[in-house]
């Protein structure tokens, strides 16, 4: 029964992996095809980006969120990572951030593997789905405008 149930498992970790693999096509510095077939929704990822129990990206960095206190100075302000970034250098950053920065505090939020000390029920998951990140690059997309003025 163990043999059987860890094959299963094992087959689901596979696939998943292989899943993520696939849907990322690096070049250089960029991932340029988007995680998903659904575009992002901008403000679904301004909800991300601002929440505390999602996306938890004020506990580093500041951004325009007058609502949002107590904003994080650990990292840029995100207008400064959207005005220097492309969209698809920021899904690069934000799919594997330690690729660019080995010791970064900044969490892969779409890697699901190769983690050291992580509970059990998020073990093989990403933080952030694909749909997810996707929905913060349209957000982060939008500043690009506001940033530009």
């Amino acid at each position: 029964m163990k043999g059987a149930l860890a094959a299963v498992l094992l087959g689901v970790w596979t696939a998943s992996f292989a899943n993520l693999c696939q849907a990322q096509t690096w070049s250089g510095d960029s991932i340029v095809n988007p995680l998903t077939a659904t575009p992002g929704d901008a403000v679904k990822g301004r909800v991300i980006v601002a929440s505390r129990q999602t996306g938890l990206c004020l506990l580093c960095h500041s951004g325009p969120f007058p609502e949002e206190r107590f904003q994080g100075n650990l990292a840029p302000e995100i207008g400064l990572s959207v005005g220097r970034l492309s969209e698809a250098q920021l899904r690069a950053r934000m799919v594997d951030p330690s690729r660019f920065n080995p010791g970064t505090i900044m969490p892969s939020y779409y890697r699901s593997v190769g983690f050291n000390r992580i509970a059990p029920k998020f073990e093989g998951q990403p933080i952030l789905s694909g749909q997810e990140i996707e929905d913060v690059l349209a957000f982060l997309v939008s500043l690009k405008a506001v940033v530009a003025q």
